[in-house]
């Protein structure tokens, strides 16, 4: 800092001293020095000024900015809007495979390698386990006799009903009654099927070629004075010899019974030839029943219900004696989930089994392969992942907003790190997820990726028009606030006018920041994109409206 001389330390010449003949000069340079000192003094003196000035200006500025506030307005217009749903998801292929090894074993052979095509029930692998083999084996062993034991068991409890085998007519019919020990083997009926009758008759070898199969007879009855069509049900090429010295073959015929006819009943049939030649059997014989079975009890146990009367008509299946047993039901119940049990123990082994021989569960292409041929696989490990990337599906997430406008069939803008795609919605689900305050809608969307530029595992970003309005009243969307009135929730948008509106609404908690001179009144509103609100009903084009307050910040500087 330059030195300041006080007027005491200043040099002062007497007045009455004679002047040299140098003192001019040297009274030239004294001025010259205070003149120099003079202005570093107004020089210091200006700059201290100008400091404190600034600082008190800057104080000034900054004070003036923190207090700056900026009405923004806009105006209500008419035009086009249209509502866009983006975000964002993983592709993956629409169908996909992989299989888990469950059972550990020696990789013997590969068939497929990663990027092959495969078709469903290609060949992949080979690994070999005796272990695993050896497991499927007793466990089929174990099934076939769980199977017998109940197979027993359920023929045991079916034996306990005495039924009848086919229709027909109970003859020698036993006493049996209610409570009396049955022994297995007993005889209980006999019964004929009497619904047909058979006839044997003997034919001179003279006729062998004029007798066939299904030829038509004529059976004559003597005791009944009638005559019956019957047919030649079969032949038996035997040799009867008749006294007189004849060779004799068997005939067999049936006939339907007219229900007059019974066994033992004389009859003979007669025959004719192509030539209408009449043929006589040697000589007659007896009428049999068609079938005769003897019933017999297969188990033992006492009677609890009997339907057993002579001569009775009887269907197939009908029930004629019930024996009582003691109770099996247990035993049955035991058995078949010890079977069951069997059952799902071989399809695990087999599953497992077959998880060493497996081939392509669907078409795709092999994603990796986690087989060594010459090493051990482990179980749990992933033998092979299959995918069809033909069809990729991203899973998006619509809000409840825009989920009305999405249809399946829309189409889809998809980009994949710049790479344009074109997708469809496939689904929309019905059932909304609620988080964070609002419920959004699981909807799929498929990409067609024959070509395979689509990566599986990738992101991408998609976006679709969910709607459109032309010719429709917009507003920023700032400009829309949501409030509460008297009334409870609603819309409003705060409008420019000199004096209130007709229909401005009151307000229980008005918003901060809103201008004099601006009044809120009701608005339903409708689709919006990024900056613009539809207006449906409530305001009209042309009003100014408020939409917020700008606030400078001084700290920023």
């Amino acid at each position: 800092m330059a030195d300041v001389f006080t007027p005491a330390e200043q040099e002062v010449s007497p007045p009455s001293a004679p002047i040299p003949p140098s003192a001019p000069k040297m009274a030239a340079k004294k001025r010259k020095r205070r003149k120099k000192i003079i202005k570093t003094l107004i020089t210091l003196v200006i700059l201290a000024g100008v400091v404190t000035g600034g600082v008190i200006g800057f104080q000034k500025l900054f004070q003036e900015e923190e207090g700056d506030v900026q009405i923004l307005t806009d105006f209500s217009s008419r035009g086009s809007i249209t509502s866009m749903v983006e975000g964002s998801g993983v592709a993956l292929p629409k169908n996909s495979a992989s299989i888990t090894l469950t059972t550990a074993g020696m990789v013997e052979d590969l068939y497929v390698s990663e990027g092959d095509y495969v078709t469903a029930g290609t060949a992949l692998y080979r690994i070999s386990s005796p272990t695993t083999e050896e497991a499927v084996t007793k466990a089929q062993k174990t099934v076939e006799n769980h199977q017998k034991e109940l197979n027993k068991l359920y023929e045991s409890v079916n034996d306990l009903n005495i039924r009848a085998e086919y229709a027909g007519k109970l003859l020698e019919v036993q006493d049996i009654q209610v409570g009396q020990d049955v022994s297995a083997g007993q005889t209980i009926a006999t019964l004929v099927d009497d619904n047909k009758l058979r006839l044997h008759q003997y034919f001179s070898y003279a006729y062998e070629d004029d007798i066939y199969v299904g030829q038509s007879a004529t059976i004559s009855i003597p005791s009944s004075m009638s005559q019956i069509s019957g047919t030649v049900e079969s032949i038996n090429k035997v040799e009867r010899i008749s006294p007189e010295g004849s060779v004799l073959f068997e005939v067999v015929l049936v006939m339907n019974n007219p229900d007059t006819l019974t066994a033992d009943m004389v009859a003979s049939a007669t025959l004719t030839t192509s030539s209408g030649e009449t043929i006589y059997p040697y000589e007659s014989g007896k009428l049999e029943y068609y079938r005769t079975t003897t019933i017999t009890a297969k188990t033992s146990g006492p009677v609890e219900w009997v339907n057993l009367t002579n001569y009775a008509k009887v269907t197939a299946g009908q029930d004629l004696v019930r024996l009582g047993a003691e109770d099996n039901e247990a035993e049955i119940a035991s058995l078949e989930n010890q079977l069951q049990t069997a059952q799902e123990s071989l399809k695990e082994a087999q599953d497992n089994l077959d998880k060493l021989n497996a081939v392509a569960p669907i078409d795709g292409t092999v994603l990796s392969i986690g087989l060594v041929v010459g090493e051990e696989a482990a179980s749990g490990t992933v033998a092979i992942n299959i995918a069809d990337t033909t069809t990729m599906v991203i899973n998006a997430q619509i809000d409840e907003r825009n989920v009305s406008y999405v249809k399946t069939g829309m189409a889809v803008d998809i980009d994949q790190w710049g790479t344009p795609f074109t997708g469809i919605v496939e689904s929309v689900s019905l059932n909304g997820k609620y988080e964070n305050g609002i419920s959004t809608f699981p909807t799929v969307i498929t990409v067609d990726n024959a070509d395979g530029t689509m990566m599986s595992g990738s992101y991408v970003n998609f976006s679709f028009a969910a709607s459109q309005v032309d010719d429709c009243v917009i507003v920023p969307i700032q400009a829309v606030k949501n409030v509460e009135t008297a009334d409870g929730s609603a819309s409003v948008v705060f409008v420019k006018s000199e004096t209130p509106p007709e229909d401005t609404v009151e307000l229980l908690t008005p918003p901060e920041g809103i201008p004099e001179g601006f009044y809120p009144v009701v608005v339903k509103t409708g689709i919006s994109d990024t900056y613009n609100v539809e207006i449906v009903s409530g305001l009209d084009e042309g009003v100014e409206v408020f939409t917020q307050v700008m606030k400078s910040n001084a700290s920023s500087w």
